[in-house]
């Protein structure tokens, strides 16, 4: 007889085989679903990213403002950080050297420009975050100006809901005029830049207070305008080698510059801008006045201009519509249907 007596436990009859537990080698609390609010967070505008760490500005116009290193938190790793990003950090903030801040949250974005890596590929890539101009560089010769890559910049300016503005440099080189008339019926805020009169101070002005990505082609002068605009920038030019004709890439990496109350983000030299993300219809957005008389288009209307009920070049025969405007807008769509077309035949 147990010294129990007749006792009987009353859990006897639960199976706990069942149960999974967590492996716990370190010993230490099980992880917790619930992250804390971090209140004492400040926030920060992430101005270059390079290989896991980002640098900072905080504390902006304030007497300790600072630039600062910092991870990014483990619950953050599968999101993208870049430049032009908000953020809020936590840790040692001062600047110092040595030392390292952690980002545990990124705020709401305004805009994110992307870029797909070619165009069979939808993944899409995010270039900047928060800008609301894109300075689109060109230059009349030494490299010759590429429609069809400005087509691009200003399909993904449109996706974005950026604005776009075009600089056109060496003018003093070759006549800008027949290259900028492919582009009048999109009324591109356009800036004309030679070597003996770049419009740097009246260009500042214009960007001040916004946040302002540049791009363009390697060799078209743009990392050279950043510096004029940004004499701290110190950002690496290169030449356009004779025989190709093409730029060499200087700046490899994507860095924000203060410009007076605003940004700049200049953004690595780029020989193409893979648009495989973008919906046709992201186009037609970005003309409100056409997209008013589209939605009189039959259903399945593609907008091209070999479109023979297609309401916009109706409009435009009649003189309703600039025509100028609807052969832009068309061309712009055309960009993206051969982008299409190229997909489906890989």
């Amino acid at each position: 007889m147990s010294w129990l007596g007749d006792y009987e436990d009353p859990y006897e009859d639960y199976d706990e085989s069942s149960v999974r537990e967590r492996p716990n080698p370190k010993a230490n609390r099980p992880r917790s679903k619930q992250r804390p609010e971090h209140e004492s967070a400040i926030t920060g505008i992430v101005t270059a990213v390079d290989r896991g760490r980002y640098t900072l500005a905080v504390r902006i116009g304030e007497d300790d403002e600072a630039i600062v290193t910092a991870a990014r938190a483990r619950e953050l790793r599968k999101q993208a950080i870049v430049a032009g990003d908000r953020v809020d950090a936590v840790g040692d903030a001062t600047g110092d050297t040595g030392t390292l801040a952690r980002i545990v949250r990124i705020q709401p974005r305004t805009t994110v420009l992307r870029r797909s890596a070619d165009d069979t590929d939808v993944v899409e890539r995010v270039i900047v975050a928060n800008a609301d101009l894109m300075l689109m560089v060109v230059a009349a010769a030494d490299p010759e100006p590429r429609p069809r890559l400005v087509d691009r910049y200003l399909v993904a300016a449109l996706d974005a809901g950026i604005t776009p503005i075009m600089v056109i440099t060496k003018t003093d080189v070759a006549d800008p005029e027949p290259f900028l008339a492919l582009f009048e019926g999109l009324d591109i805020e356009v800036w004309r830049s030679s070597i003996d009169d770049p419009p740097v101070e009246a260009l500042r002005a214009r960007l001040d207070g916004h946040t302002t990505v540049a791009v363009g082609h390697s060799g078209v002068g743009k990392s050279t305008l950043v510096n004029a605009l940004v004499p701290s920038a110190m950002r690496a030019v290169g030449h356009v080698n004779a025989v190709t004709g093409r730029g060499r890439h200087t700046s490899s990496s994507t860095v924000s510059f203060k410009l007076g109350d605003g940004w700049i983000i200049d953004t690595p030299g780029v020989r193409s801008f893979g648009l495989g993300h973008v919906a046709t219809a992201s186009v037609l957005r970005g003309f409100p006045d056409l997209a008013a008389v589209a939605e009189d288009c039959p259903r399945g209307c593609t907008h091209l201009a070999d479109e023979e009920y297609c309401e916009l070049s109706i409009a435009a025969a009649e003189g309703r519509l600039e025509a100028r405007r609807v052969d832009s807008m068309q061309r712009l769509l055309g960009t993206l249907v051969a982008i299409r077309e190229q997909r489906h035949q890989e």
